[in-house]
C-alpha cells in the first residue's frame, strides 16, 4: 500500500474524525459492541473533534486523497490518539507515523514518552520497545473499558565532549 505521512491541519479534522470513529467501531474487535459504542457513541463532527486536537502534533497518513490514520503527541510527551483505518490496519501505516512522533520526540529531547494503549495498540506499542507500566479501565457510560498505561524510555542523544 502507497501512503505518505504529513502534518494534519484543519481542513482534516472531519477525516480524523471519521478514521477515529471507523476505527473504535470496526476495528476495535477486542472489545464488545457495548464498548465499542460507549468509546465511540457517534462520529464526532470536525468542529468537536478540532477541539479534541489542540494542542496535539498530529501526524496523518494518506494515500489518494484519503486519510487512512494518525497518531497525536503533546508537548510532554504524551502520545495521545492512535488510529487507523480497518482496511489500512497491518500495512505499515501505524509504524510510519510512529517513526515520525517518535524522531520529533527525540529532536526535542524528551527522555520519556507515555500513553494509555487500548486492548489492541498494546502489542503494536510493545513492538516499538514500550512497556506496560500498569493495567486499567477507564469508564465510557455503563462500560469500563480496560487499557493499558505504557512508557517507552527514550535514548536521547548526549551532547559531544570538546576535545
Amino acid at each position: 500500500m502507497d501512503f505518505w505521512i504529513r502534518d494534519a491541519g484543519p481542513a482534516d479534522t472531519g477525516a480524523l474524525a471519521t478514521v477515529f470513529f471507523t476505527s473504535v467501531r470496526e476495528a476495535a474487535l477486542r472489545y464488545g459492541e457495548a464498548e465499542r459504542a460507549a468509546w465511540a457513541p457517534e462520529q464526532p463532527d470536525a468542529t468537536t473533534y478540532a477541539k479534541r486536537l489542540e494542542g496535539l502534533d498530529v501526524v496523518l497518513a494518506e494515500s489518494a486523497g484519503k486519510v487512512l490514520g494518525f497518531m497525536g503527541l503533546t508537548p510532554e510527551g504524551y502520545l495521545d490518539l492512535a488510529f487507523v483505518m480497518p482496511e489500512a490496519q497491518g500495512k505499515g501505516v501505524s509504524s510510519a507515523l510512529y517513526a515520525v512522533l517518535e524522531s520529533r520526540a527525540l529532536a526535542m529531547g524528551f527522555p520519556r514518552l507515555t500513553t494509555h494503549a487500548s486492548l489492541m495498540a498494546r502489542s503494536f506499542f510493545e513492538r516499538q520497545g514500550w512497556q506496560v507500566d500498569h493495567a486499567e479501565s477507564v469508564a465510557r457510560d455503563n462500560e469500563k473499558l480496560r487499557r493499558f498505561a505504557m512508557s517507552k524510555q527514550l535514548a536521547v542523544a548526549k551532547p559531544m565532549s570538546a576535545q
